[in-house]
């Protein structure tokens, strides 16, 4: 079996309020908020998702809030802008919108597509852009309708300390087209019609520093679980080195580093987040996997009361 993964399945960053977190994303962007559960390594943190309305792969950002994290720095190493697809002729409507909200903007270009450049209250730096795009929105938040709210992923700029190694692994590994190059970027594309546009930067930059406002990592959709040990000898033939199968409840995962330090993921698109809850009720209690069940009362001591967005399904 070749290897391949159409997209993004995820991304993950680092930030430190969820409140503020949960604001921004779910009533400012407008994202829905498809589930409250904890970091299955640190479970004393909440693991924060939105997507989509049911967090169809290729839509779900999920952040870990961490009180007192210290400030990251983007460098190489890390994902660089987390772009985001909204339909045809909205842009104008999002920099207002943004600008009302007192987010600064800045209107950017690359390989001559028009964008939006701000971040996010942790200095996550975000991107909107405007391309066709098979998938329909069926989420809406107060202010923003369905031609003008976020599709999914766009894609994602890469930072990494080997440009060329990094470009390799996406082609060779995961399937990705390199379609077109300039002076400072190489744009590669995956076979889905969005969460499938990735530019690599030619420049290495110095060191990214982990922390609020940082990318954690980037994960790339993978069908199911039963090609992992062919995933994984590929990763090993390209002289990396990938983790055990890690069971995540709503995917399962491996993780490796590539060559020029990027934290990757291959996550399956199932069984997804309606595994432990109803579409109409997505986020909207806290979910644990069942190792964690027997602790539930202490971890729900330990995590800060949220407030949820509202939202409705179209």
């Amino acid at each position: 079996m070749k290897t391949h993964s159409t997209g993004i399945h995820h991304i993950s960053s680092m930030v430190q309020d969820p409140q503020r977190t949960l604001d921004f994303y779910g009533e400012v962007l407008g994202l829905r908020f498809v589930k409250q559960t904890v970091n299955f390594d640190d479970p004393g943190t909440y693991h924060l998702y939105f997507g989509d309305e049911t967090g169809e792969p290729g839509t779900v950002i999920t952040f870990f809030p961490i009180a007192g994290l210290g400030k990251g720095k983007v460098g190489s190493g890390q994902v660089g802008v987390t772009t985001y697809l909204v339909p045809a002729g909205s842009l104008p409507f999002w920099e207002e919108r943004l600008q009302q909200h007192g987010i600064a903007t800045v209107a950017t270009t690359r390989f001559d597509e028009a964008s939006l450049l701000f971040e996010d209250p942790d200095g996550l730096v975000v991107e909107l852009v405007a391309r066709p795009s098979s998938k329909q929105t069926r989420w809406v938040v107060e202010g923003i309708t369905k031609d003008e709210a976020i599709v999914g992923f766009a894609g994602a700029t890469l930072l990494s300390k080997d440009p060329d190694e990094t470009i390799r692994l996406l082609t060779e590994l995961l399937g990705f087209e390199r379609v077109a190059e300039d002076g400072e970027w190489v744009r590669l594309i995956g076979s889905a019609d969005y969460a499938n546009v990735i530019d690599v930067k030619k420049t290495v930059l110095p060191n990214g520093v982990p922390g609020t406002g940082t990318v954690h990592h980037i994960a790339w959709r993978v069908a199911d679980g039963e090609q992992y040990p062919t995933w994984q000898d590929a990763i090993f033939d390209l002289g990396l080195r990938p983790t055990e199968v890690k069971e995540r409840n709503y995917f399962r995962s491996v993780y490796f580093h590539d060559a020029g330090r990027i934290l990757h993921e291959l996550a399956t698109d199932v069984p997804g987040f309606t595994v432990d809850e109803s579409i109409d009720s997505l986020g909207e209690t806290l979910r644990l996997p069942s190792w964690l069940e027997e602790k539930r009362d202490h971890i729900s001591r330990t995590l800060p009361t949220i407030e949820l967005p509202k939202g409705e399904r179209i």
